[in-house]
């Protein structure tokens, strides 16, 4: 028996993701295990395979299944995967199959020099790879079209229903709300002691507590591991296999603990998508920035929160140094939810995180809409950095050179972290009037709040848009007053102002 037309299109989208799960996988080896002579002629493969995805996603099979399937199909599924593959084909049979592999091939080299760059404090070195991936973008951008800004067509990749002119109106109302409460975090006569937090804190016992709470999340590792590199990230091969990786600093366990969580927010939405979509371009995350109101959610509005604390600082002082035996809860919960500007965004408190987003946003759309450049960058940042936050980077590693989504091309990626900050509050917010919130994680009982989430957002892959999601969920459109409130409130009361 012939296949039918929808079998042999399902055919080929499984066709077209195990290559991708073929690049994900060499992605994921390259930047936590693979040796550094294996980085050129690794990513020359990734390139061919990457060209490989490319031509099926413009093949003219792919066109004659979607001519045929659309408007035809009465399966929910195969509906919304045309229309994803349909935008994906429209997209990108514009790029050349051959300027595709080259800049696929650079994206991964260009990863490899930024760490270097990074380590050596060196962004001349990196500067000209930069400056080859900006120019790619900007001819991508005008090879998608657009109607206002160029950089809404880099948007669009990560964001569908966003553009420049919201965020134009959205984020400078959040900024001077936040400049704001941070005028009156300075002056407040409460302050939390930092020091508490300092000294020694073992690579080892940190991963093991970071282990231990992963599991409670609800994080499967039969389906996954834990990893070091340089920048952390969680990586979704597929539901079976969702890698999460962290960075430790044995002088600040923080980073370690809480990107280790904020990871486990982004892998548990993808372990949760509906096994029914596996194969299709459905199976992830709906956007960016809903993927990181996931990983927000879980680094901040549970694991900052004092009920998280009051449930879990017993284990953790099973794993910390003996120093944290004589701190108390109270004070321990305050140092780790101190405000202070700090250089590094992954690194940067609750309070003070958006902003650190907001100079990325400014830079990268005038980057490419072509009102600076690349050389431009450093003293641009260190500027806006100033103007925000009220420092200085002393160096560029610590400055324009800390982030890695510039090397791999995600220009257009930044503005879904202040958006997924504010789609988590709306959430927080929803989920708050359905069940005891913070009894709920002071019992540490995750499983109904992980329910909650994949009942609601983790299962629909990408058969629901961000906005739709946030919509149905919460019953009204992107409101980002209830993550002014929720910060308002939460650092009244530690500084009691």
């Amino acid at each position: 028996m012939s296949q039918s037309t929808e079998q042999k299109f399902m055919n080929l989208l499984k066709e077209q993701a195990s290559y991708e799960e073929a690049i994900g996988l060499m992605a994921w080896d390259m930047r936590t295990k693979a040796p550094k002579k294996a980085i050129d002629p690794r990513s020359e493969v990734i390139g061919v395979l990457s060209q490989k995805v490319h031509e099926i996603q413009t093949s003219e099979k792919m066109k004659e299944y979607l001519a045929a399937l659309t408007g035809t199909s009465t399966a929910p599924m195969v509906i919304k995967a045309v229309e994803e593959a349909r935008e994906t084909y429209e997209r990108t049979v514009k790029i050349p199959k051959e300027e595709y592999r080259e800049y696929v091939t650079l994206q991964s080299k260009a990863e490899s020099m930024w760490a270097e760059a990074k380590e050596n404090n060196d962004f001349k070195g990196f500067q000209p790879y930069l400056e080859e991936l900006v120019s790619y973008n900007r001819r991508f951008a005008d090879y998608w079209g657009y109607d206002n800004h160029k950089y809404d067509a880099l948007l669009h990749n990560y964001e569908p229903g966003v553009t420049v002119k919201v965020l134009d109106e959205v984020f400078p109302k959040v900024r001077k709300a936040l400049t704001g409460l941070l005028e009156q975090i300075k002056g407040a006569p409460e302050q939390p002691d930092p020091s508490l937090l300092g000294g020694h804190f073992p690579k080892e016992s940190q991963e093991a507590f970071s282990y231990e709470i992963l599991k409670r999340m609800g994080y499967d590792f039969d389906a996954g591991r834990l990893d070091e590199t340089v920048h952390p990230f969680a990586i979704g091969l597929n539901s079976n296999d969702v890698r999460v990786t962290t960075k430790y600093d044995e002088k600040d366990f923080r980073t370690a603990v809480f990107g280790t969580i904020h990871e486990g927010g982004h892998a548990l939405y993808e372990q949760n998508i509906d096994p029914s979509l596996a194969f299709t371009p459905l199976a992830t995350g709906t956007s960016m920035g809903i993927h990181e109101s996931q990983s927000l959610f879980w680094e901040n509005f549970v694991a900052r929160s004092k009920p998280f604390w009051q449930n879990h600082y017993d284990l953790f002082k099973s794993h910390a140094p003996e120093r944290f035996s004589s701190i108390n809860l109270e004070d321990f919960y305050k140092a780790v939810n101190e405000v202070k500007p700090s250089l590094i965004r992954i690194e940067a408190d609750e309070l003070t995180y958006s902003l650190h987003i907001m100079i990325r946003y400014e830079l990268e759309k005038a980057l490419i809409g072509g009102e600076i450049e690349v050389k431009d960058l450093p003293g641009l940042w260190n500027e806006k950095m100033r103007d925000y936050l009220g420092i200085i980077p002393q160096n560029d590693s610590a400055g324009v050179l800390q982030d890695i989504h510039w090397s791999g091309g995600d220009f257009g990626y930044f503005p879904s972290y202040a958006l997924g900050y504010m789609y988590a509050a709306q959430l927080h917010h929803t989920l708050k009037q359905e069940i005891v919130f913070n009894d709920v994680i002071r019992k540490g009982d995750f499983k109904q709040i992980q329910q909650w989430l994949t009942d609601r957002i983790h299962k629909f892959g990408k058969m629901k848009k961000p906005l739709e999601i946030i919509h149905d969920v919460t019953g009204e459109d992107l409101n980002p007053n209830y993550l002014v409130t929720y910060l308002t409130d939460k650092y009244q009361e530690i500084y009691k102002f």
